[in-house]
């Protein structure tokens, strides 16, 4: 059995974690708040690290499933921090939503280090990542890719090497962008359609088999127009990935006037005490008045 360290068990790394303990791999956990790593280390066969650097000590393979680029660099990059700690020829793996320069700066540092690094956010939200379906996008060499493939096949039903260190972060901001219109325009439609007294059941099924059909429209607009928001992926968290988006099209030149529009309706749900609700909201704001 292959020793690996998964670092943050929110609501995506918990199940993820256990995925890979399933998958006949040997896993440390690790876990700012202790009892959390606890409590996995007692569903799954594995066990709990008091640091992270004693997470990562022994393993072939270090995962790390964070909040944004501060978190990432105070456990990875910090002194006597995750790199410091693993052994040269062993292998990084960030899941975490970040942007593509800290991803760039890890893999530099990691080869400074005979270590290989990946950046590979992943897409699919906490159901993906529960039921070991989830898509991930991967920045680095093919031989990292090679060594981390059969790893991320535990809780990854489409994996794929987009190209060097950063591409992954890129490509999950595109991910991201994509998103923001079509659940703010699915929300303008169901919005529309209650206020023009259509049943929006019966227009869901029938254009949720043309053009305008989207993953958000066959899994969200039940929930949306029973104004059910307390699950899924939370308002605040892709405010800061719509963030990392705009950042970077500042830098790159690219254009983003909707992405930025959503961002800012995404305010005012925040406003409404909405930081935690699912990003599906958006149609919360649309029905207030």
């Amino acid at each position: 059995m292959q020793n690996v360290a998964f670092l943050g068990l929110g609501v995506m790394g918990y199940p993820m974690a256990g995925w890979l303990s399933q998958g006949g791999y040997r896993v440390t956990v690790y876990n700012r708040t202790a009892e959390k790593a606890e409590r996995w280390a007692k569903q799954y066969q594995g066990r709990c690290a008091a640091t992270p650097a004693e997470a990562v000590e022994d393993a072939a393979a270090v995962f790390t499933c964070l909040g944004d680029d501060p978190d990432v660099r105070a456990v990875v990059l910090a002194d006597g921090g995750v790199l410091d700690a693993m052994s040269s020829g062993s292998l990084f793996v960030d899941h975490t939503t970040a942007s593509a320069g800290l991803a760039r700066e890890i893999a530099a540092a990691g080869d400074a280090r005979g270590i290989v690094c990946l950046d590979a956010p992943i897409s699919g939200g906490q159901a993906g990542a529960e039921n070991g379906v989830l898509t991930v996008m991967v920045g680095g060499t093919e031989d990292g890719f090679a060594r981390a493939e059969p790893m991320i096949d535990c809780y990854a039903k489409t994996q794929r090497l987009i190209g060097p260190s950063g591409s992954g972060q890129l490509t999950k901001m595109c991910n991201q962008i994509a998103i923001a219109g079509v659940v703010q325009g699915l929300a303008e439609a169901i919005n529309f359609g209650q206020r023009a007294g259509l049943d929006i059941a019966t227009v869901i099924e029938v254009i949720s088999k043309g053009a305008a059909q989207s993953w958000q429209m066959e899994n969200r607009w039940g929930t949306m127009i029973e104004d059910e928001f307390d699950f899924g992926f939370a308002v605040e968290w892709m405010r800061k990935d719509l963030r990392i988006c705009l950042d970077e099209a500042r830098r790159n030149g690219a254009e983003l006037p909707v992405a930025a529009l959503v961002d800012q309706f995404y305010a005012d749900v925040v406003g409404m005490g909405g930081k935690r609700w699912d990003t599906s909201s958006l149609l919360a704001r649309l029905n207030r008045s």
